[in-house]
């Protein structure tokens, strides 16, 4: 029952890692991948020589970091906030509400961030902006506007599915602590301080140390489609996903890609050691404790 799995496993995420060969090559299509010549670490050279390598290593961890702090602020405050809704059918609805934009594809992501951005007819030009007596900005040709364009767009995509967790896991806090608390006179932010957060901070933490296993992937939609690839946006929209693609399709520099994308494999490889390695200590620790 398992073959079948374990031959899709094989295909789609073992056997394509034959391609790492290509960051040693200079790829020749008449001669082909095996007979290209051989550069051995030019191709990292001339990825570390520019200063490519430091923007899109910057950005990506930049960025990164800020999502992973905004959203677990943002996601444990609404599953605590949702908690208290008493309301089964209000409850529902609320989280089918934040759940949904986790579901949409990027380019209806850019297309909602183009209605409100646009230069001629964008939400903001014609209506908000104007209120204020401010002129028109072109959003998609100032690059100091992006970076928080773009956390605004993340958590509004991706809390809701930390949510979801969230609410689970308060969910299955014993019902007694609150009881206790309310007899010893804790108010409702008492509670929270001192009984959901609490009880919850092995599931913040183990979240955490996924997402920095993560820390080195980018959201190749938000950072590519939401900002239509603008030109002008690039020392502050391109990440390492966005390099590796543009890098392969548009300047056809397979070799330099390649290295990149290894780079960028490799190194999110030993963050994922060391995060796994944090939280089975953490999971030991709590269980000694």
């Amino acid at each position: 029952m398992a073959l079948p799995g374990i031959i899709y496993l094989l295909l789609n995420n073992y056997l394509p890692m034959f391609g790492t060969i290509i960051a040693f090559k200079n790829i020749n299509y008449a001669k082909g991948i095996w007979k290209s010549d051989w550069v051995g670490f030019k191709n990292f050279e001339y990825l570390f020589s520019t200063s490519d390598a430091f923007i899109i290593t910057r950005n990506t961890l930049l960025y990164n970091t800020v999502f992973i702090v905004i959203t677990l602020i943002c996601s444990v405050s609404l599953a605590i906030m949702l908690n208290e809704v008493r309301k089964q059918l209000a409850k529902k609805f609320y989280q089918s509400a934040l759940l949904l934009p986790y579901f949409l594809s990027a380019v209806i992501v850019a297309y909602l961030v183009y209605s409100l951005l646009s230069s001629e007819y964008g939400f903001l030009n014609k209506i908000v902006l104007p209120l204020f007596g401010q002129d028109p900005v072109s959003w998609y040709n100032e690059p100091k506007y992006w970076p928080y364009i773009l956390v605004i767009v993340n958590t509004w995509k991706g809390v809701g599915y930390s949510c979801v967790i969230y609410i689970a896991a308060i969910v299955g806090i014993d019902n007694e602590y609150y009881e206790a608390a309310k007899i010893d006179g804790a108010s409702k932010w008492q509670q929270i301080r001192h009984i959901t957060v609490p009880l919850l901070m092995p599931v913040i933490t183990t979240m955490v140390l996924l997402s920095i296993g993560r820390i080195f992937y980018a959201d190749f939609g938000l950072f590519y489609q939401v900002p239509l690839d603008s030109g002008m946006l690039l020392p502050v929209t391109n990440v390492i996903d966005t390099y590796v693609y543009r890098g392969l399709l548009q300047l056809g520099d397979l070799g330099m890609s390649s290295a990149a994308g290894l780079y960028q494999s490799l190194v999110g490889f030993v963050l994922v050691l060391v995060s796994n390695a944090i939280v089975r200590k953490f999971n030991r620790d709590q269980a000694l404790f």
